[in-house]
This record gives structure tokens, C-alpha cells and sequence, in this order.
């Protein structure tokens, strides 16, 4: 029993941070009806400015304290994200407003390349370390009642937390205030938010931010685990079936979505992959989407649409 509950509350872990990255696809989903490919590369730009400046930092101004330092880099690097999403509205969006939603996917593939390239111009391609404190060592829970307890690492419960307080934040966001309620209405039509005074452009600048900031999130919780590299772009892949399984327009959809592929991929691998050979965790999450996409494709809590002709 208790090595069960180590593999359930190891994949509620990953779920959440699954959550967190898919939680960019829905953001951009809902504001613009466009699936984000550039999510991931998003992710590796921000943690790659978290890590580079968190280094450059201290060379610059002779801080000894890490914590003010990875503090500072955290700002600047959501400083960048800000400039990165004023710029994709500036220059990309405000020319495709109105546009089929073929035209809008290219152009954020066209967004993921060159936020890319332009990372590994700006702050190098080795593969860099965020160091935020976050502790390693694993501790034993449930020991009165399990014997030698259940064993749990700090750094993903302290993960989860984070990725849990901004998820609720943001569906606070964009279920009590104005501004939510104005990215739900541009979602459902562009033109008929805009015939009621809806600002399109700084609708999309506002959510393009926020997608921002909760990928330097991510960036930073998959940096601090795994290491910051180009790889780091592969996390969003990961958190596809995610936003197939919840939803595109759910925010609880991520969350739920993201639960239930980490403590799938887990529990899989642990006690079905003995019995195929192992890898189940690597497609198990693709297969599931698969039967979602073939029996219910708007996912657990995504809006049916039904045309009628």
C-alpha cells in the first residue's frame, strides 16, 4: 500500500506540473480560438532568461545573496516575456485579426522557431542550472501509519504548491474580473467582442503576458528539476494530451487532464510495464488522448460545438 501512494502522490506531482504547461495552450486557446504551438518554446526562452541572468546578475553588480539574485533574474526574465508578447501582438496578431484559424496556428509556429533561435542567439545553447532553493532530499510520510513510511521529494510537492496557487489564481482571473470575462467573450467572437468596445489587440498583448508569465513558471520548476536545454521544449509536447483529455477552453480542464495523465503515466509503468516491457509512461498519455479525440473530442469539460446548416 504504501509503495502505491509513493507512485499515486509521485503522479499527482507531474500532473501538476503537466497542468501548469498545459495551462498556455488553454490561456492562448480561449483568447484567440488558436492552438499555441509556440507554448513550448516559450517555456525554454523564459527559463533560459532565468538561468542567464540569474548567472550575469551577480558578475554585474557583486550580489552574494542567491536569493536576491534568482529574485532580480525572475523579474527581468517576466520583464522579458512582457516585451517577447507586446511584440508577437505588435507585429504578428494585429495583422491576422480576423483570419482563418489555419493562418493564426502557422503563424505560431513561425513564433516557436524564431523564439528559438532567438533564445540560443541571446543566451547561448549549453544547458544551464536554476538553482532556486527548492530542497532535493526526499522525506518519509505516513510513518505511524505505514512501516518506514512513504517516501516523497520536497521539490515536487513544493512544485505542485506553486503550480496549484497560480492555477487557481488564474481561474479566479478569468472567472471573477472584467478582464476574464472580456478574453472569454473575444474567444467565443472576435468581431462581435470588438462591436461592444472589447479592445481586441490589448485583450490578446494582456493574455499573450500571462501565457508569458506561467511559462517562466514552468520554465523555472522544469529548469530547477531537469536542467535548462533545448529539450526543455519536448515538457509542451508532453502536455498535449493534457489539453485533448480537459478541454482547450478549460482552465479546471488542464488541472483535472493534467492529474489524471501523471498518475496514469505512473501507475502504468509501475504495474503494467513489467508485463509488456516497460516504455508505457513514453505513449501511454497519446493513447489516452487518441480515445478521447475518437469518442469525445471536446475533452471532459471542453464546450461541444454543433453547427447546424
Amino acid at each position: 500500500m504504501a509503495f502505491f501512494l509513493e507512485t499515486l502522490i509521485g503522479g499527482l506531482m507531474a500532473g501538476m506540473l503537466y497542468s501548469l504547461v498545459a495551462l498556455g495552450f488553454v490561456l492562448i486557446y480561449k483568447a484567440s480560438g488558436v492552438f499555441n504551438f509556440a507554448q513550448g518554446a516559450m517555456v525554454l526562452f523564459a527559463a533560459l532568461a532565468m538561468a542567464r541572468f540569474a548567472e550575469w546578475i551577480p558578475e554585474w553588480t557583486g550580489i552574494d545573496n542567491a536569493i536576491v539574485a534568482n529574485l532580480a533574474a525572475f523579474v527581468i526574465a517576466g520583464g522579458c516575456m512582457f516585451v517577447v508578447a507586446w511584440l508577437i501582438e505588435r507585429l504578428v496578431l494585429r495583422h491576422l485579426v480576423n483570419q482563418e484559424g489555419a493562418t493564426l496556428l502557422m503563424a505560431t509556429l513561425g513564433i516557436a522557431y524564431f523564439l528559438e533561435g532567438l533564445g540560443q542567439t541571446l543566451f547561448g545553447s549549453d544547458i544551464y542550472k536554476i538553482d532556486i532553493g527548492m530542497p532535493k532530499d526526499p522525506i518519509f510520510m505516513l510513518d505511524s501509519i505505514f512501516p518506514g513510511g512513504v517516501l516523497v521529494n520536497k521539490e515536487d510537492v513544493i512544485a505542485a504548491a506553486i503550480a496549484a496557487a497560480l492555477v487557481i489564481i488564474l481561474s479566479v482571473f478569468f472567472q471573477k474580473t472584467s478582464t476574464g470575462r472580456a478574453l472569454r467573450a473575444v474567444a467565443d467572437d472576435h468581431q462581435a467582442a470588438q462591436s461592444i468596445g472589447i479592445p481586441l489587440n490589448r485583450i490578446w498583448v494582456i493574455v499573450w503576458c500571462v501565457a508569458g508569465v506561467v511559462a517562466l513558471v514552468a520554465g523555472m520548476i522544469w529548469g530547477s528539476k531537469l536542467g535548462v536545454q533545448f529539450s526543455l521544449t519536448t515538457v509542451a509536447l508532453r502536455a498535449l494530451p493534457v489539453v485533448i483529455l480537459g478541454g482547450l477552453t478549460s482552465v479546471p480542464g488542464a488541472i483535472i487532464g493534467g492529474l489524471i495523465i501523471g498518475v496514469g503515466e505512473k501507475l502504468s509503468e509501475v504495474y503494467l510495464g513489467p508485463f509488456v516491457g516497460g516504455g508505457i509512461e513514453i505513449w501511454f498519455a497519446y493513447v489516452l488522448a487518441l480515445v478521447f479525440l475518437l469518442f469525445r473530442p471536446q475533452g471532459l469539460f471542453g464546450e461541444k460545438i454543433i453547427d447546424r446548416v
